[in-house]
């Protein structure tokens, strides 16, 4: 069974209890996963798209993990995606890389899971904002479309069990990506 790639996209990680907490979980079993922050490898912004094909293709399954910004992911993530998903290669005449292969994302949200409902403070569920990422995968011909979200990372020094929580959620997170 080929690894899954976890693409991470944060442009603050360092900063980031719950990415960092989900990475370090990850890190116990580099038999199964290949995490790859793009931040890293392109602090420059301009993102090497043959190489980001090749590594999609050395893998099996691949999870997209970044932090909710202004109801949206961050810019670099949205340029990974128009850049490497391209024509040819992932969809169109040819393009067949993500035909059949598992997808997921795993977001982080600064803002309470309550908020994110129908009825709550900003009238849209978590899903309905990353709606985007389904019908790109779909478009795509991915299979899998899967979310696992943590919410309430802006809250954690006001929380008294927060770092169990974080903790909790990245075993959790290791458990939902080994069950693609």
């Amino acid at each position: 069974m080929k690894k899954t790639l976890v693409i991470v996209v944060h442009p603050a990680i360092e900063n980031s209890v719950v990415n960092q907490r989900w990475l370090q979980e990850l890190s116990l079993y580099p038999e199964q996963f290949t995490l790859h922050n793009v931040h890293q490898a392109y602090p420059d912004g301009n993102i090497d798209v043959a190489k980001e094909q090749a590594l999609v293709e050395a893998h099996g399954n691949v999870v997209l993990q970044f932090p909710m910004y202004w109801f949206n992911c961050p810019p670099l993530m949205k340029k990974w995606l128009d850049e490497v998903l391209a024509y040819g290669w992932a969809y169109g005449t040819g393009g067949e890389a993500f035909k059949g292969r598992k997808v997921a994302l795993g977001v982080t949200a600064g803002i309470n899971e309550p908020d994110f409902t129908p009825e709550g403070k900003w009238g849209h569920t978590l899903a309905q904002l990353l709606a985007p990422f389904d019908v790109t995968f779909n478009y795509v011909q991915a299979e899998g479309r899967q979310l696992f979200a943590f919410y309430g990372a802006e809250y954690g020094d006001a929380e008294p069990a927060y770092a169990e929580r974080v903790g909790q959620s990245a075993v959790e997170y290791a458990r939902f990506l080994s069950a693609l």
